[in-house]
């Protein structure tokens, strides 16, 4: 039986009659087609075939490039392309991605975001051999703008898998990167979309989602990379501390999937891990810039997530070197 939700758009089964392929490989896309060139050709170097994986770019109505001639140029009438009419907002964007879907398998890859050969294969894989998973997923290389790889992601467990106990693991923090996901679509059916309600923290809510429903498979080989950019501290929802607030949401909406054995345990970590992340990363990085204001509404929204020893070990040294900041500014005006 399909869940209800208000917050969750449904997503109907593909009609009878319709010709589905394997995979469908969704590209959501907004001012990033400087970058989809890098996205599409890693895809169609492992493209087999129309008939059994969809490729698609959905674009959020891009106002500063033009994806559509990208798609074009390397598409060449295999890649599909529909454009909102309007700007609709990413989580919107992942939901017509859902729906104009048709295979088995969904695959959500940002167009700025890349696989490496062999990411469909082994996750094909996967998922034809244990018929009961989900969601199959795989270790993460992190790259900068420019596309130089700067690190991996944790390895999860040391040999190909189903993940045990992962939903308590996935509860407490972040672990999945989108491009290196491949979900179900009949689990997205049953489950619904992206909830509507949060704008930063949909697909951690989505994957906590998923694993209190269903095995997930981990593939250790690191076959999906996922794009930083370097001005994502500075970026609205971390200026305004939006993004804390999201993160209080999700978790608030999640609690209801946890076991009643561990849920509070889980989600005081959670709140921990996100305060401490804002600490000990976004903190920092804003103060690197000046931005003094910004590091305090991060601050002030972080100990609203959760006030622990660790806590306030991580925010004495960013008191002082504020403090310092504003002698420095008081002396030279």
């Amino acid at each position: 039986m399909n869940e209800q939700h208000p917050y969750r758009a449904t997503l109907p089964p593909v009609p009878e009659g319709v010709s589905r392929p394997l995979w469908s490989v969704m590209i959501p896309t907004y001012n990033c087609a400087k970058y989809l060139r890098e996205t599409l050709a890693s895809v169609l170097a492992q493209d087999p075939g129309a008939e059994v994986m969809q490729i698609e770019v959905v674009d959020d109505r891009s106002t500063q490039d033009d994806p559509a001639a990208v798609v074009e140029e390397l598409g060449r009438g295999r890649v599909g392309f529909y454009q909102q009419p309007q700007n609709v907002g990413h989580v919107k964007n992942f939901q017509t991605c859902l729906e104009r879907s048709r295979g088995h398998l969904i695959h959500l890859l940002h167009g700025d975001d890349c696989v490496r050969p062999g990411f469909y294969r082994k996750l094909q894989s996967a998922l034809e051999q244990k018929p009961e998973i989900g969601a199959a997923f795989c270790r993460q290389i992190l790259m900068d703008e420019q596309g130089h790889w700067q690190q991996l992601t944790w390895l999860e467990q040391p040999e190909s898998g189903v993940l045990s106990n992962w939903l308590e693991r996935i509860a407490v923090e972040q672990r999945i990167q989108t491009p290196s996901i491949v979900v179900r679509r009949e689990v997205y059916e049953k489950l619904g979309g992206f909830n509507s309600r949060l704008s930063w923290s949909e697909d951690w809510e989505m994957w906590v989602r998923i694993a209190a429903k269903y095995p997930v498979w981990y593939e250790v080989e690191p076959l999906a990379i996922y794009r930083m950019h370097s001005n994502s501290s500075s970026g609205r929802h971390m200026r305004t501390g939006e993004n804390m607030r999201d993160v209080r949401r999700a978790i608030e909406i999640f609690q209801s999937y946890l076991p009643q054995t561990n849920a509070s345990q889980l989600v005081n970590q959670a709140r921990e891990n996100w305060a401490l992340d804002a600490l000990t990363y976004t903190v920092p990085e804003m103060l690197d810039r000046g931005d003094l204001a910004a590091a305090t509404i991060q601050i002030q929204e972080a100990l609203k997530c959760r006030v622990s020893l660790n806590v306030i070990r991580s925010l004495l040294p960013l008191i002082l070197r504020m403090g310092k900041r504003l002698i420095l500014r008081s002396i030279k005006s």
